[in-house]
């Protein structure tokens, strides 16, 4: 009896197998990386409206001339708590790159500091505001490139 022909079968069967869960697993990687990508992308601007969102609100306060000093104090405290921005901000701790995650530290307390001299009763006017102003610009300036690196990067 001649074998060649049923190891010939066999062969070919163990290379179209093989050859499937190969092509199954590259697939699998790359949908895996995909979402993940998804998942950050979606993360990441959810975290920036926050903190933008937290921004003008404390922004608004400072500059309505209008309100009393405890008032705007009070108004920029509301912001920071309701902006969302504690919350993602945990989140993105998990989930970012490590430099991602620094960045978004140090943006993060550039905007509380700010709310910080609102709540002091300082105004947009003074000094220390501008000062404390063009230091949370540039930090979330440097969150918004890190961000787009990461992202470009998965």
């Amino acid at each position: 009896m001649d074998w060649s022909p049923f190891a010939s079968t066999a062969l070919g069967a163990v290379i179209g197998v093989t050859s499937t869960l190969i092509a199954d697993r590259v697939r699998w990687r790359r949908d895996h990386r995909d979402r993940h990508r998804d998942a950050k992308r979606l993360l990441y601007a959810e975290y920036l409206a926050a903190l933008s969102r937290t921004w003008n609100e404390i922004r608004q306060a400072a500059r309505n001339p209008t309100l009393p000093a405890d008032e705007r104090g009070r108004v920029a405290v509301e912001a920071f708590k309701s902006g969302g921005s504690y919350e993602l901000r945990y989140q993105v701790s998990i989930t970012a790159s490590d430099g991602v995650e620094q960045s978004s530290v140090t943006a993060f307390r550039a905007l509380r500091d700010l709310r910080d001299l609102v709540e002091s009763g300082v105004t947009y006017t003074e000094p220390e505001y501008q000062e404390a102003r063009r230091h949370w610009d540039r930090l979330f300036g440097e969150l918004r490139l890190r961000i787009r690196a990461d992202l470009d990067g998965v």
